[in-house]
């Protein structure tokens, strides 16, 4: 089954449902996007990670992450696998005792957990295909931030180096990861 890696792009406001919110991914290679309706509790964990804000009580996916550890157990990825009823399916795929667990989940509690542990997302390349849409075709500007998939690793360490430099931890971590995927994959 080929996939295709998505990173979180954007958090709004849904425009077509209200009291919603939609989650944008893309694709790190080729910039299609993806957006998926959350719903407002997953909207704000989400951005609660997102923009590092502490909160007095650790919240449903920060208890899911710490039981994961409690468990012995890693989150190896995320796959969002089918569409149906208007609604995304995914899997968490774990990994405990050396061992694939897949655990069905919302999709939106699936990224939020990704989120937290830095775990890649993906999603099937015949569903990408379907409902994958380029940003250029409808009129939206192209995410700033570039896909780290393009850049050789020399050039992702001193980015590393620079965004360490500025205590940006955030997109630390995501350059961080992009250096160790292409590293496990040569």
């Amino acid at each position: 089954m080929e996939r295709i890696e998505l990173q979180i792009v954007a958090l709004t406001n849904s425009e077509s449902h209200h009291g919603l919110f939609a989650l944008i991914l893309e694709d790190v290679q080729e910039k299609k996007r993806i957006p998926i309706t959350i719903g407002p509790s997953e909207a704000q964990s989400i951005a609660v990670f997102m923009e590092k804000m502490k909160t007095a009580r650790p919240q449903t996916h920060d208890l899911y992450v710490s039981t994961l550890g409690a468990l012995q157990a890693s989150l190896k990825e995320v796959l969002i696998h089918s569409y149906e009823n208007d609604r995304y399916l995914a899997s968490l795929i774990l990994i405990q005792n050396k061992e694939e667990v897949v655990i069905d989940a919302r999709t939106s509690d699936a990224i939020a957990i990704a989120s937290r542990l830095s775990a890649p997302i993906y999603m099937e390349k015949s569903l990408y295909d379907k409902m994958g849409f380029s940003v250029e075709e409808v009129g939206l500007p192209v995410s700033k931030r570039g896909s780290y998939y393009n850049y050789p690793i020399s050039e992702l360490e001193e980015l590393l180096d620079k965004v360490l430099a500025k205590e940006d931890y955030e997109s630390a971590g995501r350059i961080r990861d992009a250096i160790r995927r292409k590293k496990n994959a040569t």
